[in-house]
């Protein structure tokens, strides 16, 4: 797939395209939303660099609860509005943080995490999961990861209900 060193020496619209293409492959006649989002979270940790954690929480009864995921062992559930993963459930928004001890209320699952990005999947106007990405360098994340995430669970939102 690549060979990539690190995310500055990246062409990320090609990366980004690549790894759609390839989220849509894996997931586009597979119906059942835990093997997508394993496959997914795979795919993502072997796309793309310097990552620590890569993966989904699953918004059941009302918070998030942990689900596939590449990395270190990490926190089962996440209330609403709590850390990175939560506010971005709760807001809406998508989430890119340079630094996250110095987001307020960050939750460290992983000491070793120094910036994140969380996306908000949502399906049928509800936020059913969040995707989310941990890295050990500061500042990893920019606006074209967004953009290139944003795409991507655009597409996977409804083959993982």
């Amino acid at each position: 797939m690549f060979d990539l060193k690190t995310p500055d020496t990246i062409d990320k619209t090609a990366l980004y395209a690549d790894l759609n293409a390839a989220a849509d492959a894996l997931t586009r006649d597979e119906p059942d939303a835990i093997a997508n989002m394993a496959n997914l979270s795979a795919l993502l940790w072997q796309y793309l660099p310097d990552l620590n954690w890569a993966g989904f929480y699953r918004m059941v009864s009302g918070e998030l609860v942990l689900g596939p995921f590449q990395g270190k062992a990490a926190c089962i559930r996440i209330p609403l509005g709590k850390g990175v993963c939560g506010t971005a459930a709760a807001t809406r928004e998508t989430q890119c943080v340079e630094d996250v001890h110095a987001f307020p209320g960050h939750i460290a699952c992983d000491a070793a995490s120094q910036s994140e990005v969380v996306v908000p999947v949502i399906h049928a106007g509800q936020v059913i999961a969040v995707l989310d990405l941990d890295s050990p360098l500061p500042a990893r994340f920019d606006s074209d990861d967004v953009a290139g995430l944003e795409q991507l669970v655009a597409l996977i939102a409804g083959r993982i209900v």
